[in-house]
């Protein structure tokens, strides 16, 4: 048991940043993703012995992390929330600085996005390799760059909507 807790804990140090801003992507919410990035890593520890190594670890937890964003996203507790959210946005965006205040606008603006664009891009920001970004989203590579091309757009002008607010 020792060594499956080592082992646990260096993947939970490798993934979690990463992780965290998936779940936050999802929901524009600190304490959701948190929760969220608690049940991810709850779900890698419960099946971490049927981990096969047909694809890489962080790949494998990032499938993970999307289904339980996912799952979460269709839970009729997180549509009572909606309401709350922007109260919270609002209040918590008076307390940052000028550059996390732009962090947070970016969150924001993914969070508008569709579901397979918010994976997409969280991933991009994370600097995940094309590849893999393909594997987990299940597009083949040359559609993804295209994905991704108006990903950008679509979150430019967002960005530039919320910034002349």
């Amino acid at each position: 048991m020792a060594d499956k807790d080592a082992a646990f804990k260096q993947i939970f140090e490798a993934n979690s940043k990463k992780i965290y801003h998936l779940c936050y992507g999802y929901t524009g919410d600190d304490d959701a993703a948190n929760d969220l990035l608690q049940d991810t890593f709850l779900k890698v520890w419960q099946n971490l012995d049927k981990f096969r190594n047909q694809a890489q670890i962080s790949t494998w937890i990032y499938r993970i992390a999307v289904n339980t964003c996912l799952t979460y996203l269709r839970s009729e507790k997180r549509q009572a929330k909606d309401e709350l959210t922007p109260l919270l946005a609002d209040t918590r965006r008076e307390e940052l600085s000028d550059k996390n205040e732009q962090v947070a606008l970016l969150y924001k603006c993914i969070s508008k996005l569709e579901e397979t664009e918010r994976i997409i891009i969280t991933m991009v920001l994370d600097e995940m390799p094309y590849p893999e970004i393909a594997e987990i989203s299940g597009i083949s590579e040359g559609n993804l760059r295209v994905k991704i091309y108006r990903i950008k757009q679509k979150l430019t002008d967002l960005f530039n909507h919320y910034e002349r607010l």
